[in-house]
């Protein structure tokens, strides 16, 4: 059996917050909000409860491999229908050993890997990622003519907006492809 490792824990306490407790990731760890007036108790067995909330609903969205496929294939047909011939993956998949970029495409096998560090991004900024390599299928170099494909996806410039964010917030420096 695989034993999970238990996240990195950050609690903060706040005089304003009466009842209510949250919980969130940031990064690798997870944040607590938790009342100032809870005991050391108190805010162990509410960690403990706020955990496996996240852990119960991180599970219900999982994204998997199939999702991401027929995620592909609605983007194409929104997008790059005019294309539907060329961009025929033949595997799209999310994978772990991705630390220097959202994602990548081989043309020449038409394999297209995605970054895990997306998974729990907004559904906009993946179908961005995920558009940029299906129009690598196409047009496999950065060319004007590969933007262009790239730039039918309406929230395009916002999404890599957001990429160069989380790439600045985490310290990451991580290429467009």
């Amino acid at each position: 059996m695989a034993r999970t490792r238990k996240p990195v824990v950050e609690v903060r306490r706040s005089q304003r917050r009466r009842r209510t407790v949250s919980a969130y990731r940031d990064g690798e760890r997870v944040v607590v909000l938790i009342p100032d007036r809870f005991s050391r108790a108190e805010e162990t067995e509410w960690v403990e409860r706020m955990l496996a909330r996240l852990a119960a609903r991180e599970e219900r969205i999982q994204r998997t491999d199939d999702e991401l496929l027929i995620r592909a294939r609605r983007l194409t047909n929104r997008y790059l229908s005019d294309h539907a011939a060329q961009v025929q993956p033949a595997s799209v998949r999310w994978v772990t050993n991705q630390n220097g970029r959202w994602g990548s495409c081989t043309p020449d096998d038409g394999t297209i890997r995605i970054s895990h560090r997306i998974q729990e991004m907004p559904d906009w900024v993946i179908d961005y990622v995920l558009l940029h390599e299906l129009s690598h299928l196409v047009v496999p170099s950065h060319s004007a003519r590969f933007w262009e494909l790239v730039n039918r996806f309406p929230k395009a410039e916002r999404a890599r907006g957001y990429l160069e964010g989380i790439s600045a917030a985490t310290g990451l420096v991580l290429a467009d492809d």
